[in-house]
């Protein structure tokens, strides 16, 4: 970065700082060694500290996950519209849904400040089919789209089915619209190790526990697959989300597992020893996925996947290469493809060894990180709507 770019500021906007923590943490730290400054502003203050400690600058909002009061909503957007006029940021990076809405009204009328809207997926507003859901989104898009539409927006979707929907739904621009592959993965954290050696097989079914990714699918599936001799343990790592419309309630969870049907582990930090345990890996979402982190991290770490054909697994996971894709929803083609796996080692290995290579030529986070280190400059100095060669192409 060149001196004149020494004091440029970029601030990042999420509901929750543990999300920023999880996801857009190499993104920020790769700024900050650019001689960026850089901020945080989150609600669902739980790791301020560790922010505070990598050089960033953290601000604590009142902006949370869902819709609260009228009241509530709209202190929320003032105090950020406050930040904002204060911290005159050159970039902000708004994360998910809320903060891409309210980022860009608070932006309304501030010169000189350029927004990145990362999409992470089309989540509950895109999977359910609840006809209440559908008349929110349809109102959400159609006043998103119309501050998205602006020339100092761009839009970064994980997949291609994403990208189509907001063309159509928001009558957003082609061009404004970058295909990346959300945070990556560090393929040098998790690498491939040997699954263990003795007792049963392990099933893996690590995510937030939600209905939409498919927990109940899954339930069923290894219940299935119990009755009919099967051989594997099946187990849940994750938290659950009660602020998420589809979150399983805790008690289910815990019947589920005195049942003997799963065992339930709870939210897990050391992903890489859970991996290791695990020989096979199923995410069954139903849909609104970007790029499932956990199958970018399963792929990276050698383990065969079983996962559901919708948009953003589809990307990560091919199926009969380095893993096995079903029709959403469909337990028993579940509890087949998960049997099948159990049942052949060397079709695992092989798979998994296939995922390792897709992983590290495809899902590398050190190509992210510089993906969108060159979508900040081009927003800083030329306005284009195109992204560097080099960048494009890798998504062609």
């Amino acid at each position: 970065m060149s001196s004149e770019d020494a004091q440029l500021k970029i601030l990042f906007l999420a509901t929750e700082d543990r999300f920023f923590w999880a996801h857009p943490l190499p993104v920020a730290r790769a700024a900050l060694r650019n001689g960026y400054q850089v901020i945080v502003a989150a609600g669902t203050h739980s790791c301020p500290e560790q922010i505070i400690q990598e050089g960033f600058r953290f601000i604590p909002l009142r902006l949370a996950r869902g819709f609260n009061s009228p009241w509530n909503e709209l202190r929320a957007l003032m105090q950020l519209r406050r930040v904002y006029q204060t911290e005159k940021p050159n970039i902000v990076h708004h994360f998910s849904w809320k903060p891409a809405l309210y980022g860009s009204i608070a932006s309304v009328g501030q010169k000189n400040i350029r927004a990145v809207n990362a999409v992470t997926g089309l989540g509950y507003l895109g999977a359910s089919p609840s006809r209440t859901v559908l008349f929110f989104r349809s109102m959400i898009w159609t006043v998103l789209g119309h501050f998205l539409r602006r020339l100092d927006q761009r839009v970064v979707v994980e997949n291609c089915d994403d990208r189509d929907v907001l063309i159509k739904e928001m009558k957003l621009a082609k061009e404004k619209i970058i295909v990346s592959r959300g945070a990556g993965v560090d393929v040098e954290c998790f690498q491939p190790l040997p699954p263990p050696e003795s007792g049963a097989p392990i099933v893996l079914f690590a995510s937030r526990m939600l209905g939409i990714k498919g927990i109940k699918e899954f339930v069923s599936a290894a219940n299935l697959l119990r009755r009919r001799g099967v051989a594997g343990r099946f187990v849940l790592a994750g938290g659950t989300d009660p602020v998420n419309p589809s979150c399983v309630p805790r008690q289910q969870l815990l019947d589920w597992q005195a049942a003997g049907i799963v065992e339930w582990w709870g939210h897990q930090e050391d992903m890489k020893e859970v991996f290791r345990q695990a020989s096979i890996v199923c995410l069954p979402s139903h849909g609104g996925e970007g790029i499932p982190r956990v199958l970018m991290e399963a792929a990276a770490s050698g383990r065969a996947i079983v996962t559901t054909d919708v948009p953003g697994c589809r990307e990560i996971v091919r199926h009969e290469t380095n893993g096995l894709v079903v029709e959403p929803k469909n337990v028993f083609a579940l509890a087949e493809a998960i049997r099948r796996l159990l049942d052949d080692p060397a079709l695992r290995l092989k798979m998994g060894n296939q995922g390792r290579e897709i992983a590290v030529n495809e899902f590398s986070q050190k190509a992210v990180i510089a993906e969108t280190l060159d979508l900040y400059q081009i927003l800083l100095h030329s306005g284009s709507l195109t992204m560097p060669h080099r960048t494009a192409k890798a998504f062609d």
